[in-house]
């Protein structure tokens, strides 16, 4: 553990240390190809720093924040765009918002602002530390009550994850920033729960990087339908290519395309409901909420099972997973007072 730390610290120094040269390029070169091609190597360093990681609670959450986040970021800056455009000059704030998972707020923004009571965030706690125990008892349960729990435990270790890294340096520095989740499991709708509900780093980034060019290259010669149909299967797609990077970096194995078809089954389904949705509307009907909202989750809980999870349980990353858990607690139960005294 002393040594994955090690590592971990070392390859948060080399990105800091990338960052820097990333604010201070941008005075010497204009955006646009040139500043890419001065960016190449910070890509290529993004990708490899988390192989020399292998814990998952350390490897997932670096490969997320460098490999994705940090890397769609930087490509959109190289033309001026996204949310390190929207950064002020302060190389604290430019660091802060490329490396973590956080995106400033605009001053124009779609995004509703979302308050939540401070209970909220402790009573998620609680109940991801109660799953926790209960993979004790795993060979008691049911294999679909297995997959329902790690689909709980997926939704409250990334949400957590965003908001304790978030937090520290939105208090030090002031950032006003977008919100990183909003309670998905009171989704609506396919589109409501990815377009205004999950991940919505992500799902930011993903619209600016992948939706609006591809809209906007395709609506010439395909029309609004045509173009905003291959928009939402493409941004899908890209989605599933990023988790099954992501999932090379937690299991170290070759893909099996099962999370790729996973964010394709998704982007199908989401594009053929908005369509639906706008032809019952035209007729008057409308499904409400109570019935709609457990249809969206049963949906996503058959498809977690089906294509999302197989990947990652052959090749045990769960139990690597769970394992670690213990792992962590006693690493701290040794070392605390160490630092403490």
């Amino acid at each position: 553990m002393n040594d994955e730390i090690e590592s971990f610290v070392k390859i948060w120094i080399t990105t800091i240390s990338c960052l820097c040269y990333c604010y201070y390029i941008a005075s010497i070169i204009p955006k646009g190809f040139f500043r890419f091609l001065s960016l190449l190597p910070i890509f290529y360093l993004f990708i490899i720093l988390p192989l020399n990681l292998s814990s998952f609670h350390l490897g997932a959450p670096t490969a997320l924040f460098l490999v994705w986040l940090s890397t769609f970021k930087l490509l959109l800056f190289t033309f001026n765009q996204g949310p390190l455009a929207l950064s002020p000059t302060n190389i604290v704030h430019f660091i802060s918002i490329a490396a973590l998972p956080i995106n400033p707020k605009a001053s124009k923004t779609t995004i509703p602002k979302v308050e939540k009571p401070k209970w909220l965030l402790l009573s998620k706690l609680l109940i991801l530390v109660m799953i926790i125990r209960a993979y004790d008892y795993r060979e008691n349960l049911h294999p679909h009550i297995i997959i329902v729990l790690y689909g709980c435990h997926v939704y409250l270790g990334i949400e957590l994850v965003l908001a304790l890294v978030a937090a520290p340096f939105i208090t030090v520095l002031g950032l006003e920033i977008e919100p990183q989740f909003n309670e998905p499991y009171l989704s609506t709708s396919l589109q409501d729960f990815w377009g205004r509900r999950w991940n919505l780093v992500v799902s930011r980034i993903l619209r600016l990087t992948v939706y609006h060019p591809v809209y906007r290259m395709s609506i010439g010669f395909m029309g609004n339908f045509g173009a905003r149909s291959g928009a939402v299967l493409a941004t899908f797609l890209v989605s599933g290519l990023m988790h099954e990077l992501l999932y090379y970096y937690v299991a170290r194995a070759p893909p099996t395309w099962e999370v790729t078809w996973f964010f394709v089954v998704q982007g199908v389904c989401t594009r053929v409901e908005m369509v639906a949705k706008k032809l019952l509307l035209r007729r008057g009907w409308r499904l409400h909420g109570l019935v709609s909202g457990p249809l969206v989750l049963a949906f996503m809980a058959m498809t977690t099972g089906w294509l999302f999870f197989p990947q990652l349980i052959r090749n045990g990353v769960d139990i690597k997973g769970i394992k670690e858990y213990a792992i962590l607690v006693d690493f701290f139960k040794s070392n605390l007072p160490l630092y403490l005294f």
